[in-house]
């Protein structure tokens, strides 16, 4: 296993999110997905030179109580390769990048309808917080915060 930095226009990337996206469609219908900034960092997970899996850090929407807080954004793992602790080690990395951006605490939100995901965030030291900002009034966000 590889974990690689991409820019946001690499092919295997791009095939990565797309196959999110389709999974989130698969679950929640075609409600549209969250914006990921310009400036973000994406890695892609790389088994035997095959991309598997996708994440990204952001710089969060500051205000006034969460100055300089980063989000992650598009966790993903390709159907064949879950339940081999890739999405684990991808957060890692993910916290990893964060941190050296100067982050003081990583936010995420997800979707009822993934209980992996909860699960893993929950077993990675993530703490529920209320929604923020688009994820206020939409009942099945749950949103997650850890101090790196």
């Amino acid at each position: 296993m590889v974990i690689e930095e991409r820019p946001v226009d690499d092919p295997e990337l791009a095939r990565l999110l797309f196959a999110a996206f389709d999974e989130l469609v698969s679950r929640y219908g075609a409600e549209g997905r969250s914006q990921v900034k310009d400036g973000a960092r994406y890695l892609v997970v790389l088994d035997d030179d095959t991309a598997v899996a996708c994440g990204a850090v952001q710089a969060f929407e500051a205000d006034s109580e969460h100055p300089g807080d980063g989000e992650v954004k598009r966790m993903y793992v390709v159907p064949e390769a879950r339940g081999r602790g890739l999405a684990r080690v991808l957060l890692t990395c993910l916290e990893h990048v964060a941190k050296e951006a100067g982050h003081p605490v990583l936010r995420l939100a997800t979707g009822h309808l993934q209980p992996e995901a909860i699960s893993l965030y929950e077993s990675s030291g993530y703490a529920h917080i209320e929604p923020w900002g688009k994820y206020v009034d939409q009942s099945g966000v749950r949103c997650f915060a850890k101090t790196l």
